[in-house]
């Protein structure tokens, strides 16, 4: 299946937001539009649509353009190829990018509604749109997902780091911290080109070397940003095993209490916060796949 791509800018004043896109080549049918969400190290392209030397199968954005979705994504303020600005792009702003992005991709395709994917700090803002803009989602995905975060040794670590993050708007990033993502909760759940290719791609955009904290902070020192109570989309949660940025019971929590019933959990053996790029990959992508198709999030 031959899939085309395309590239978009969305203006926000001085803003300029990178917008992303891949479709299969095919004009004979309308698709559901799917809007990934990348999380607080790595921008959008490298994320979801990751080339690897000898490798077909790690773009997810692949993967659901062959599914039949018109899938989007883009870079947040200060990441990848979107304007640098002097905030620390937090998660509320991240929500407000989302909104901006989401009403351009309304007007290219005229879909009302779209599915919604997003992992980390991604599954954050995606699941805070949701919250504001229930009206213009059939159904939402969440990936690596925090909470309250209680017992979360990733978190842990961080608050280690909670001046540096108060006193500056971004932080060095550099190939290290980049495969420390894939190392950093157990050994052996990913293909060693992934993470290194993934560096390549993310450290070859111009001007790369740092991210915004505001992610980090917000997620060291304002959990929860989410009111399961709030959320009335159908929604899968998505969780690796060995995932050190939440417990278990903390993603439960937020599960448990989504007001919507049309909702769905899945625990994926052998993975880590890494899901969406380790072994286990298409576990992941299925599960969320089959849920969106379902007709449970449809319109």
């Amino acid at each position: 299946m031959r899939l085309s791509t395309q590239e978009f800018w969305v203006t926000d004043g001085d803003i300029r937001l990178y917008v992303y896109r891949k479709q299969a080549i095919d004009k004979k049918s309308r698709r559901p539009v799917l809007l990934l969400s990348h999380g607080s190290s790595v921008s959008s392209v490298p994320s979801f649509d990751l080339r690897v030397p000898g490798r077909s199968d790690v773009s997810m954005m692949d993967y659901f353009a062959r599914r039949g979705f018109d899938v989007w994504t883009f870079d947040c303020e200060g990441y990848g190829k979107s304007s640098r600005t002097g905030g620390n792009n937090n998660i509320a702003r991240g929500v407000f990018d989302l909104q901006k992005v989401a009403a351009f991709i309304q007007r290219k395709t005229g879909e009302p509604r779209l599915f919604l994917f997003g992992e980390s700090s991604g599954a954050l803002r995606a699941g805070g749109f949701a919250q504001q803009f229930p009206e213009q989602v059939s159904g939402l995905a969440m990936a690596s997902l925090s909470y309250m975060g209680t017992g979360s040794s990733t978190l842990s670590q961080r608050k280690e780091q909670l001046q540096f993050f108060q006193t500056h708007d971004r932080r060095p990033r550099d190939r290290d911290m980049i495969t420390s993502i894939f190392t950093r909760d157990k050994a052996g759940t990913y293909d060693p080109a992934v993470p290194e290719a993934l560096a390549n791609m993310e450290l070859a955009i111009p001007d790369n070397e740092t991210v915004p904290t505001g992610t980090y902070l917000d997620m060291v020192t304002i959990l929860p940003v989410l009111d399961p109570k709030k959320n009335t989309v159908p929604t899968i949660i998505v969780r690796g095993e060995y995932d050190g940025i939440a417990t278990e019971s903390d993603v439960l929590d937020y599960f448990r209490n989504i007001a919507c019933s049309e909702r769905e959990y899945r625990l994926v053996a052998g993975a880590t916060h890494a899901l969406g790029l380790g072994n286990k990959r298409l576990v992941a992508w299925e599960a969320i796949a089959s849920f969106f198709e379902s007709g449970r999030s449809s319109s």
